[in-house]
């Protein structure tokens, strides 16, 4: 491991992306980059399990797409970055996206933020 990277796993809610999970997620990483691409995009919609065999997505992987699971995604070695694409797929914000990896509805994440009153 990264010696700068020593003792990370002891601060709760930080998940690393480095080489080590880049590697082990890369077929997910490109499924979620190819979100860009119009066809593919129509590929998703019209068969999705097509699109999963193109990118051979394992029982796994497939799992934490079908489900929307954003936090499983970033523990397995998503980037958020690819992530963000998805979530435009599926019609979500990122600010959706982050109350859902806190287990929080959208109207309760908001609660949480200092946002200033609108006049």
């Amino acid at each position: 491991m990264n010696p700068q990277l020593e003792g990370i796993e002891d601060i709760e809610g930080t998940y690393v992306f480095d080489v080590r999970q880049s590697v082990k997620s890369l077929r997910l990483n490109r499924f979620f980059w190819r979100h860009r691409e119009p066809e593919f995009r129509a590929l998703l919609v019209r068969d999705f399990k097509a699109a999963c065999d193109e990118l051979k997505l394992s029982d796994e992987e497939r799992t934490l797409v079908i489900n929307q699971d954003w936090l499983g995604l970033i523990k397995y070695g998503v980037s958020f970055f690819v992530l963000e694409k998805f979530a435009r797929v599926v019609k979500m914000s990122n600010l959706a996206v982050y109350a859902s990896m806190r287990g929080e509805t959208l109207e309760a994440f908001l609660k949480t933020r200092r946002v200033p009153e609108s006049a």
